[in-house]
């Protein structure tokens, strides 16, 4: 336990005896005090009492190469309720339909979009996740717990047909774009042939940048429209009809924009697409050309340069440089996923000393965040996780303003709305405690650190100046207390 120094008389004097035992103590390494802490936390608010109206964070709920194969539907819905309890009001699910692999396949080589785990083709009869029942009975528990689930959506490339001559492709028949009952699509329902993809009679290819480019979706021919989304037993209807809620539309690079507005058009519910771009511009302008919100990548590798490359906070005051900062209505915030987490490239992921850093980011700035499966199941970050996402769903509200933004610290404040106060963001990537004097919209107020990091208890003069604190490669964040 480590004193602070600088802690005015009058902050003492206004706290009583027991401000004197623990405001001017700040806790940065491992020794606790139980006394402290539990006069710490008889002070703290209950912040459900502040829990705003579009409460919720989403979880992505599954990661590369999930086990166990074949009951991970089952897995995952074990995890509702305690998700449920933490504030999750999203779940998203990966792709459901039969992939290429079979009962490895993760989804994004889609052969038969109406088998979710019940025809025996591709090698397996349930799908790497489970059985259309398991699929079925998860949904309806994540219902009955205010839990939205939405589906992983591959609409630009298929996988796993069988060999056809393209004439489109003079002399290359290693084609595999025949897709019916025979050949990786059981359910016989959209059966596709190399009409159905690029080149065709239309065009060689649309717009956008190809991905697999032999098996790429001609969404600009009408059968294809038509069995996507356009029909009453559509693939976006089918979807629907097992209770998807909404949808995840995958590398979406690869296809107009207009799709997605065709299909949410059609079916509805809450979506979001996968633009795969750095560049926030990029982002805002494929939000404003589809209607969807979209991933903020740009977030996401800002707070992979400033946290782990450049070791230097300062871009993250800079205006403009994310999706949230230009549009965080259709901002969809995260610091993980199944691709990042898997990536050999450090560049393409936040290191694992910086991910509660990360985190604390996203969950008191405005956007929507998502939780990766694989960091709030991690015991080393869970309990912390569930303090995060309270704060978001409860104090994270408000006009954001940045107080600070240099080489080591960030400090950010949320304004607050009517009789929610809002709060104080502290990251501090140095490896020594730091301290600021900031001013606050809270006059003569105690202060405490919700994210339990910091055992100290500040109080603001009149005109709302306090000093806050923030531990070595930590955060903090505060609000008013008793």
């Amino acid at each position: 336990m480590k004193n602070i120094k600088n802690i005015s008389t009058r902050a003492i004097l206004l706290g009583g005896l027991a401000l004197g035992l623990y405001s001017c103590v700040e806790d940065d390494d491992s020794t606790t005090n139980t006394g402290v802490d539990v006069v710490i936390q008889n002070v703290k608010l209950d912040l459900n009492q502040f829990r705003k109206a579009d409460a919720g964070v989403m979880m992505q709920a599954f990661y590369w190469d999930v086990e166990p194969r074949g009951a991970w539907y089952d897995e995952v819905s074990s995890k509702i309720d305690d998700w449920a309890a933490s504030g999750v009001n999203r779940i998203w699910l990966p792709a459901p339909g039969k992939g290429q692999s079979g009962g490895f396949s993760m989804g994004y080589d889609p052969s038969d979009y109406f088998d979710v785990g019940e025809f025996d083709q591709q090698g397996s009869v349930e799908t790497r996740f489970g059985s259309r029942a398991e699929l079925e009975s998860l949904i309806q528990k994540s219902h009955s717990k205010n839990i939205e689930v939405v589906a992983d959506i591959v609409m630009g490339h298929n996988s796993g047909g069988g060999l056809q001559e393209n004439p489109f492709r003079p002399g290359d028949t290693e084609v595999y774009s025949l897709f019916n009952e025979d050949n990786g699509n059981a359910s016989g329902k959209f059966n596709r042939s190399y009409e159905h993809f690029h080149p065709n009679d239309i065009h060689d290819n649309d717009e956008q940048a190809l991905f697999f480019e032999k098996t790429d979706l001609c969404h600009d021919q009408q059968y294809v429209q038509d069995w996507l989304w356009g029909r009453d037993d559509s693939v976006a209807e089918f979807y629907k009809s097992l209770g998807f809620d909404g949808w995840r539309f995958d590398y979406v690079k690869s296809f107009a924009p207009k799709w997605v507005t065709a299909w949410n058009d059609k079916v509805g519910g809450f979506s979001v697409g996968e633009n795969f771009d750095g560049n926030e511009q990029v982002l805002k302008d494929w939000v404003d050309a589809s209607g969807s919100p979209a991933f903020d990548f740009a977030c996401f590798y800002r707070l992979d340069e400033t946290l782990d490359r450049a070791k230097d906070l300062t871009a993250l005051g800079d205006a403009g440089n994310m999706l949230r900062k230009l549009d965080p209505d259709n901002a969809v915030t995260f610091t993980a996923n199944h691709d990042t987490e898997k990536d050999p490239n450090p560049d393409n992921r936040i290191s694992y000393a910086n991910k509660l850093l990360a985190y604390s980011y996203i969950l008191t700035h405005d956007g929507y965040p998502t939780i990766f499966y694989s960091d709030y199941e991690n015991d080393s970050f869970k309990g912390k996780l569930k303090d995060l996402i309270l704060i978001y769903n409860t104090i994270a509200t408000g006009d954001v303003e940045v107080l600070v933004a240099n080489e080591n610290e960030y400090i950010m404040r949320r304004n607050g709305t009517g009789s929610n106060p809002g709060l104080i963001l502290y990251m501090n990537i140095s490896s020594n405690t730091k301290q600021y004097e900031v001013s606050t919209n809270w006059n003569n107020r105690r202060l405490a650190d919700y994210a339990n990091n910091s055992k100290a208890t500040p109080v603001t003069d009149g005109s709302g100046n306090t000093t806050i604190y923030a531990p070595g490669k930590s955060f903090t964040i505060w609000s008013i207390a008793q």
